[in-house]
């Protein structure tokens, strides 16, 4: 492993350079990072496409958002209010004592490991929103690139190396490291230079990564996203009005992307009655419609076709219904299941991600064994109320014990779909996060990479910028209880 201790002796020495880069500096960094994506044009596409099995159109859209995400940030530092500058100065007359001269804002933790994902090869991969966020942080990056999709990762590494070269930033803020070695994640994750882990993935993964870092003598933050069911509960008046335009819209929630979203809708939950066995039907026969696709690799195939089947064999679980063309290698089969509320309160198992085109229907009895099975769910990035306004008002309670342990309540709507945004809060309690408090999409996703500093009666000149009284930077400030600039 002496190869990576280099590389994060270097990522240090890279980050005590540029912790101090201006906002102005960094935005035109990440600005430069996304047009060089952009100049790699469809060469890239076609080599994602390759490695991915994802087809042009998903791959154009993520490549997109990626660079928006890119821009965004470099508009957050350029602006600056994200430091939380906070600015009281001295009273030394004040009685009974003085006030000293007190000045905070965040400051980056130092090298952040960020793990490349397998879902998506651009916006949670090697230029994606955990590499983009750290670096608008003013951390440096070490980027452990996916099996999944090396040479796509090697490309976008390259772009991000003649940003390097353009903008004239140490040659180490970005590393890329191609090691897929458990051995290797474990050496970068406990490396003592260490100050942060970023992650995308599996439960399993997630939580090993996590456990490396607080067994270490100086624990450090996971931020990792580990999976999510994203339950929906549908109401019976809804089903009353709208079965058939419920069942439609979630079939194509169920197999977008041949379910390989972390917002995949993997839960439905309703009380029985004669439409919730319309519904049903209906929803049976939109996934028999829905043909079999090729999914991101091998490995996720096979594990996809184990856990559908460990899943199918559980006590009390009925296939609804699957897709009505024969699958191919490495072909994900779309796939409904429904269990009874009793047997699904009794199996833990049953909460349990399947990672594909599959989700089980849970048929409760009654309103009060609606709300036992709300109680049996683990925490979750996600949770859908489908309801009309009556029952939606009916259902107060119930909808803010949903909100208890998710990290996006939506309302008639599906999951998938996660909208780049300020607003947009990408996170939820564990075992869907390790960390509830932040997010991984959007300007906040930054605050995972820094912590708060006061300076107490420092000469102005060494202050950082941000907190000096002529402000160079020209950013949102509070300058004794007063926003200014």
């Amino acid at each position: 492993m002496n190869n990576l201790d280099t590389v994060l002796l270097q990522s240090r020495e890279a980050f005590l350079q540029y912790r101090t880069r201006s906002g102005m500096a960094k935005a035109n960094f990440l600005e430069a990072i996304a047009s060089e994506i952009e100049a790699l044009g469809d060469p890239l596409i076609q080599k994602a496409m390759e490695e991915t099995n994802l087809p042009e159109v998903r791959l154009i859209g993520e490549r997109g958002r990626t660079c928006n995400q890119l821009r965004q940030f470099a508009s957050m530092v350029r602006e600056g209010s994200w430091v939380e500058a906070r600015i009281d100065t001295a009273l030394p007359d004040r009685q009974p004592l003085p006030k000293p001269d007190l000045r905070k804002m965040m400051v980056p933790l130092g090298p952040v490991v960020v793990f490349g994902a397998s879902n998506f090869p651009f916006a949670y991969s090697t230029a994606g929103v955990d590499t983009a966020s750290a670096l608008a942080a003013g951390c440096s990056v070490v980027l452990k690139a996916h099996p999944a999709h090396p040479e796509t990762s090697a490309m976008v590494a390259g772009a991000i190396s003649k940003a390097i070269r353009a903008c004239g930033e140490h040659a180490h803020v970005f590393q890329h490291v191609q090691d897929s070695s458990f051995e290797a994640g474990k050496f970068l994750v406990q490396h003592p230079l260490t100050k942060a882990v970023g992650f995308t993935g599996s439960f399993s993964g997630g939580k090993a990564l996590y456990d490396y870092a607080t067994s270490r003598p100086e624990p450090i933050p996971v931020f990792a996203e580990m999976g999510s069911i994203n339950p929906v509960f549908i109401l019976p008046g809804a089903l009353k009005v709208r079965a058939a335009k419920v069942a439609e819209m979630y079939a194509a929630s169920i197999t977008q992307g041949v379910g390989q979203f972390c917002t995949n809708p993997g839960l439905m939950l309703s009380i029985q009655s004669p439409e919730l066995s319309s519904f049903t039907q209906q929803l049976a026969t939109k996934i028999r419609e829905v043909a079999p696709a090729t999914m991101l690799h091998p490995g996720i195939a096979n594990n996809f076709i184990k856990n559908r089947g460990k899943a199918l064999k559980e006590k009390g679980v009925t296939l609804v219904a699957e897709s009505s063309v024969p699958a191919k290698s490495n072909q994900g089969i779309p796939t409904v299941a429904s269990v009874n509320a009793e047997d699904f309160l009794k199996n833990p198992a049953l909460v349990e991600e399947v990672f594909g085109p599959y989700s089980l229907l849970v048929i409760s009895k009654s309103r009060e064994e609606l709300f036992k099975a709300l109680d049996a769910i683990p925490g979750q990035l996600t949770a859908t109320i489908i309801g009309e306004d009556d029952e939606l008002v009916d259902y107060a309670d119930f909808i803010q014990r949903v909100s208890d342990r998710v990290g996006r309540v939506i309302i008639n709507g599906v999951p998938t779909g996660v909208e780049v945004c300020p607003a947009m809060h990408h996170g939820g309690p564990f075992p869907a996060t390790t960390d509830s408090r932040f997010t991984s999409v959007g300007i906040d996703a930054a605050k995972r990479w820094v912590r708060p500093v006061s300076f107490q009666n420092f000469p102005h000149g060494l202050l950082p910028a941000e907190l000096q009284n002529q402000n160079p930077l020209g950013i949102w400030r509070m300058v004794n209880n007063t926003w200014t600039k």
